[in-house]
Formats: C-alpha cells, structure tokens, sequence
C-alpha cells in the first residue's frame, strides 16, 4: 500500500484517529482545528506548514459539510438566514486561502491566543449566555449587517489558518441573533462548510496539499461528525456550552 508522503502505517492510523476526534468535537461545539491541524503538524513535520493547511482543510471539509448534513436533516439549519454570511465567507475564505502562501501563519497565533482566551473568560462570566434563544438586541437590517462582516472577517481567516473559526462563529451567532448553543452550532457549520470548501478549491488550484491524505482523513472525520451531531441533539445547549469552554481551553 503506497501512503501518502511515504509515512508509516501507525502513522496514518494516528492522524485518522485525530480526524475523527477533531470531526467530533468540531460538529458540536467547533474548535475541531484546535485538534487536527497541531495533529497534522506534530506527525508531519517535514512537510511545509502550506501543504499541511491545505490537508487540514480537505478533511475538515468533509466533516463540515456532513454535519450540515445531518443538522439539516434534524430541522435545525435556517439557510434563510445565514446564506449570504455563508456565500461572502466562501469569497473571503478564498482570498484568505491565496494570501497563507504569502504572509506567515506565526503573526496570527498572538492575536488568535488573545481572542480565544477573550471567548473562555466572556462566556465564564456569562453564565446563561447561549443557554436558550433570546430576542436580538439588533434590528434585523442589523443583524445582516452584522452577519455579513462576521462572514467576511472569519470567511478570510478560515481560508487562511483556520484553527478557532468554529468558536468564533457561534459566539458571534449567539451575539447577534441570540441563538443557543445548539442552533448556533447548526448554523455555524453552514458557514464553515463554504469557508473549507473554497479553501479546498483554492489550495486545489495552486497545486498545494495531498487529496489523498486529506480525503482518508477526510472519511474518519465525517464518522465524527455523524456521531458528534447526534451527541449534540441530544445532549442540548448546555452541554455544548460546556464542551466549548473546554475546546477553548
């Protein structure tokens, strides 16, 4: 059996094993890059950090768009609302895509580690926040306003490093539409499924990254979300709460 990058077999049973806790994690309460693209860098390290991305971005899009899926399928995805975040996340995601093999990736992580830790004390201190829905404090031309720049804004850094995008979104869904956890959760895998899908298309196109590879972790990280998002139904609000404090951590 030819594997790709000439790695060991034990090798790609652990970044399948990653793919599968990452797909898990991220169709609950997102984060799932938090897991799989440190993953991918600690079993990888020889391979340049672009081709890695661009591998993290293939399997997360199978994933994301499974829990789509199956968050559809249980009548909690409201495409109405969320299309057009979704379609200026898939633009920018793009842009965001091109630019990583520009700019490095370490003048992000700072500003990343500020903000996650921002997400872990805001929603500590808030306890009911997400909880259950709540009425917007925003109108509704604001609520597009608001949600288009929030498509803008998390569609390039997706595209262009991509690890806490899962958080971001549904702390800012639940900010401007008063979502809980659970329907944030749903509707931020909309947006996240076009943000890794033009990634893919973008990274495809230059030629980075290892379809293999990513697609054989791809299929384990779709098995996590499956089970992930039927956890999460089950399970509600509170328990996705939790579970995204922990990601944070």
């Amino acid at each position: 059996m030819n594997l790709p990058f000439s790695m060991s077999f034990p090798r790609l049973i652990a970044l399948c094993a990653i793919a599968f806790c990452a797909g898990f994690i991220d169709s609950i309460a997102g984060g799932g890059g938090l897991i799989q693209l440190p993953g991918i860098m600690a079993f990888l390290p020889e391979v340049p950090a672009v081709t890695l991305l661009a591998v993290n971005k293939t399997s997360s899009m199978c994933g994301t768009i499974t829990a789509v899926v199956e968050y559809f399928r249980k009548g909690l995805v409201n495409l109405r609302r969320m299309w057009k975040s979704a379609l200026i996340a898939f633009i920018t995601s793009a842009l965001g895509a091109y630019a990583a093999k520009r700019v490095p990736n370490e003048l992000l992580k700072p500003l990343i580690i500020g903000l996650i830790a921002f997400l872990i004390v805001f929603t500590l201190l808030k306890k009911d926040f997400g909880e259950r829905e709540t009425v917007s404090r925003f109108s509704t031309r604001q609520q597009t306003v608001l949600g288009l720049l929030l498509g803008l804004c998390i569609g390039f850094y997706d595209g262009f490093f991509g690890p806490g995008t899962g958080n971001f979104l549904i702390m800012g869904l639940i900010f401007i539409y008063g979502m809980d956890f659970l329907h944030a959760s749903a509707d931020t895998k909309t947006i996240n499924a076009m943000t890794n899908i033009s990634a893919f298309i973008m990274y495809t196109r230059m030629g980075i990254g290892n379809i293999p590879l990513g697609v054989t972790m791809g299929l384990f990280n779709m098995l996590g979300a499956h089970l992930g998002v039927r956890m999460a139904v089950l399970k509600g609000s509170r328990f996705i709460r939790v579970l995204f404090i922990v990601m944070s951590c």
